[in-house]
């Protein structure tokens, strides 16, 4: 069934790149936009977030604060965020809870590969409900940017 507009976002703690712990609710009364993405250093997922990286200033803007979901280790997070010069928090769901819990998920990914994050994105509200979710199956197509840019228009 998967996440949907309106209920509760699950909430959630993950490590980010400067080994600290990130909460979900460390950002209530805030809009954020949670981008689930499969693997650092991969094509589609260097061109999203770098594209996230040079339109920052939308997001300051509307007063959404954007996270960056993968299996990868923080370590490995880290290589790529400094990498891509990333500026926006990129998590580690090393054990893969969250991306479960999100239903963004793939059993089975690109050469075998076991539990791996889909390409996805969530806005979650200053309530916490989920006001936009979109799980794709394709790991090569880009979230609908056109849309997230519309709802948080709304939100802020």
């Amino acid at each position: 069934m998967g996440i949907e507009v309106g209920q509760y976002a699950p909430d959630f703690t993950l490590f980010n790149t400067e080994k600290k712990t990130v909460s979900l609710s460390d950002f209530k009364g805030e809009n954020v936009l949670i981008l689930f993405f499969p693997l650092a250093f991969t094509s589609v997922c260097t061109v999203e977030l770098c594209a996230v990286r040079d339109n920052i200033s939308f997001y300051s803007n509307v007063n959404a604060t954007v996270l960056g979901i993968s299996v990868d280790s923080l370590y490995a997070l880290g290589a790529f965020k400094s990498a891509q010069n990333l500026n926006i928090p990129l998590l580690s769901d090393f054990n893969k809870t969250v991306s479960t819990a999100y239903e963004a998920m793939y059993e089975t990914f690109s050469y075998g590969m076991k539990g791996v994050s889909k390409r996805a994105a969530f806005i979650v509200d200053k309530e916490s409900k989920i006001a936009y979710a979109e799980v794709l199956e394709n790991a090569g197509d880009q979230p609908n940017f056109a849309s997230i840019t519309s709802v948080l228009k709304t939100l802020s």
